[in-house]
């Protein structure tokens, strides 16, 4: 394999993680938004990764596709608040806070990682240059 194939392998990996960790984000941001006036709640997004292979003949990781999660929100009685339905329960996003930070933690290390992999190989080929220079 050739070096340069892996800050290709590697780059394409810290995007894809990069779009996790941003829509993690996006996900924590709306943990506790209410349904709007269309009675429907933010519902938690996740990123689906695929191969993708280059036509150089390397591969590497894509998100092929953000999917929404089904799971019907929380359902809170609070008849005071302003979004409550005509039974007095609002409906909160789908979110789990424990589950996006623990999603949030994996991507991290994730994206770190391959930082390490490309820094790696960085001074690899350094190394390699100095040995042809002596």
């Amino acid at each position: 394999m050739s070096m340069m194939k892996i800050f290709d392998i590697a780059g394409s990996a810290i995007g894809a993680q990069s779009q996790r960790l941003n829509t993690v984000a996006s996900n924590l941001a709306n943990v506790d938004t209410v349904a709007g006036p269309d009675g429907s709640a933010y519902k938690a997004r996740q990123v689906v990764f695929q191969t993708m292979l280059t036509a150089q003949g390397s591969s590497g990781v894509q998100v092929s596709t953000v999917v929404e999660n089904d799971t019907p929100g929380r359902r809170v009685h609070d008849p005071k608040h302003p979004a409550a339905d005509a039974e007095g329960y609002v409906t909160y996003s789908n979110v789990n806070a424990v589950e996006e930070m623990v999603n949030m933690i994996s991507a991290s290390r994730s994206y770190q990682n391959n930082v390490e992999v490309m820094n790696t190989a960085r001074s690899l080929i350094a190394k390699t240059l100095q040995l042809g220079q002596g």
